[in-house]
């Protein structure tokens, strides 16, 4: 019989958000795969449980998911446990899992903390709409085409970051992005857990004289849609009403059509583009301009 992918969240700081069901259940498994298994043993003592360990991490984690594949395969149940936080969320076990779905292997998952989630509740953001990008990459390319879309992002926007690079990040976020709110977290559900909420502009100010310490989530203000209106209007603003009609007429839309299209796009209303195209004494009709409805 296949045994079980177990993904376990363990604290992110706070030893007390640690589960009932996730001790009960890495008491139970035959095995627990662990981000590191030296800091990972504090918990498990903590915790008086003393199941066997086995690394898993970013830098075997395809080999060691072939492996664990394999013993889950041959009935092992197994749990996946990072340093702090939920599993697969920047974490290798995403591979683990994609794994165990190719082998029709059952994974459950076991809720509890993670650090993103606690940061967005204490920001003082909005809530409704969020995207979660993670570490941003090394690679200069890849990180310049990232902030590219991130300065287009219209939902708040959640970022991890570590300390020696929070600086860099937080300028090249102000020159990419503009200046927008931000709160600060670090120290989450620690005893000296501090949320700063400001701006891009005030936090570069504030970490160019002060050493940040500890591990940090920055969640960010999104571009309002009103922004991004602004700027799609005035793209098309460049275009005379001319070359407007033009654009659209040769898509194969008629008058009529391509005259509403250049209105919507240009966000004011039908007569408004039909006497800049025939003058202010173009006349009209109860239903729009006369010489095309």
């Amino acid at each position: 019989m296949t045994g079980t992918l177990f993904l376990c969240a363990t604290p992110i700081g706070n030893l007390g958000d640690m589960t009932p069901r996730a001790a009960e259940t890495l008491r139970q498994v035959d095995l627990i795969a662990a981000e590191d298994t030296r800091n990972s043993l504090k918990l498990l003592n903590y915790f008086d449980i003393h199941t066997p360990m086995t690394s898993y991490h970013e830098y075997n984690k395809v080999e060691k998911a072939k492996q664990l594949t394999e013993q889950l395969l041959a009935g092992q149940d197994i749990a996946l446990i990072t340093d702090a936080g939920t599993p697969a969320i920047s974490d290798p076990g995403e591979v683990l899992v994609k794994m165990c779905y190719e082998h029709n292997i059952p994974v459950t998952s076991l809720p509890g903390a993670s650090a993103c989630i606690t940061a967005l509740t204490l920001s003082g953001l909005s809530t409704r709409r969020f995207c979660f990008e993670g570490f941003l990459p090394s690679e200069k390319k890849e990180k310049r085409r990232i902030l590219e879309e991130l300065s287009q992002e219209s939902r708040t926007i959640i970022l991890y970051e570590a300390p020696h690079h929070l600086l860099r990040t937080l300028e090249e976020l102000l020159d990419a992005l503009g200046d927008r709110r931000v709160t600060l977290c670090r120290e989450l559900t620690k005893r000296f857990e501090t949320v700063i909420p400001t701006t891009l502009q005030e936090a570069v100010r504030r970490y160019q004289t002060e050493e940040p310490k500890g591990e940090f989530v920055l969640v960010l203000e999104g571009k309002s849609l009103q922004e991004k209106r602004q700027e799609e209007i005035a793209v098309w603003e460049e275009m005379s009403i001319e070359e407007h009609m033009s654009y659209y007429e040769a898509q194969g839309l008629d008058r009529k059509s391509a005259m509403k299209a250049v209105a919507k796009d240009r966000g004011v209303g039908k007569r408004e583009i039909y006497q800049k195209l025939h003058g202010e004494s173009g006349e009209m009709t109860e239903n729009g301009p006369a010489d095309v409805f």
